[in-house]
């Protein structure tokens, strides 16, 4: 009998983190109905052959292949789907024993084909910084704040690029398939907008499911975080050089906006400054 859902999962030398993914998709109410799909990019990781090699209760496929990006792993990963819906997460992500069961449950309801969006907070068996705390609240790591208003509903399809997180969506498989993600994207921290766009141009729409909850368990620093805004916001001027409607770099009123806040030393301030610099890197 086919599975029911393809967890894919993109993973780069974090095998002890990527065992304890796998433990809680072990406990998926419907974890006899799932296949999980592992996509390694690190030849010869000897702790990555370790998890690879151990005693599972899931139906699990392992695949080392060249260094690429997680978009290239997660096409890879498409590819070997048996399922009719193919659930993307990060390899630093703890879903809860239902998840797997909601999203498939969502997707058998709908007459059209939708994403379906999980929610994702941080892992309370960590210890959460005050960045950390502060990135979840303001939306700059994930904008889970700004869609309490469309929770068990579709995101506005003008907005829902925005939240197109790879880190914890599922789509159908024949969508995923017409869908790949580009091979060509090289910037940091923009691909899951771009792949939210082609969806959106596609007429996939996106469904908000708060019930659908992950952990991520990622610590970051203060110092972490600013050096991956001063990352993203230089990969953001050439994401608008490059790709026909992209529309994450300030310009206008905005920029101005951003310039006056970053001489704030407080949170929002700190990163402000941080993704100027990186744009004026490029």
């Amino acid at each position: 009998m086919k599975p029911k859902v393809s967890i894919i999962i993109p993973t780069h030398n974090r095998a002890h983190i990527l065992e304890q993914c796998l433990r809680h998709l072990e406990k998926q109410t419907i974890a006899d109905q799932i296949e999980v799909i592992v996509i390694n990019d690190i030849p010869n990781d000897k702790e990555y052959e370790r998890v690879a090699n151990s005693s599972w209760q899931l139906t699990l496929s392992f695949e080392t292949i060249s260094p690429c990006h997680q978009g290239v792993a997660r096409n890879h990963g498409v590819q070997k789907a048996q399922s009719s819906t193919c659930l993307f997460i990060g390899d630093d992500i703890f879903l809860k024993s239902d998840v797997c069961a909601v999203h498939q449950n969502i997707h058998s309801n709908h007459s059209t084909p939708v994403a379906v969006l999980g929610e994702t907070d941080w892992d309370p068996n960590m210890t959460i910084t005050p960045v950390m705390k502060w990135l979840m609240e303001s939306g700059w790591q994930f904008g889970y704040p700004q869609l309490s208003e469309y929770a068990h509903g579709i995101i506005p399809k003008n907005i829902q690029h925005q939240f197109t997180y790879t880190s914890h969506i599922s789509v159908p498989t024949d969508i995923a398939l017409r869908t790949p993600f580009n091979p060509d994207s090289t910037m940091y921290g923009w691909e899951d907008i771009e792949w939210g766009m082609q969806l959106r141009k596609n007429g996939v729409q996106v469904f908000f499911e708060p019930d659908a909850m992950a952990h991520h368990h990622h610590m970051i620093t203060m110092k972490d975080s600013l050096k991956r805004m001063e990352v993203i916001g230089e990969s953001a001027v050439i994401m608008e050089q490059s790709t026909p409607g992209f529309d994450r770099v300030p310009h206008g009123w905005k920029r101005i906006a951003y310039e006056v806040a970053a001489k704030l030393p407080t949170m929002a301030g700190r990163h402000r400054k941080a993704f100027l610099k990186g744009m004026r890197n490029t």
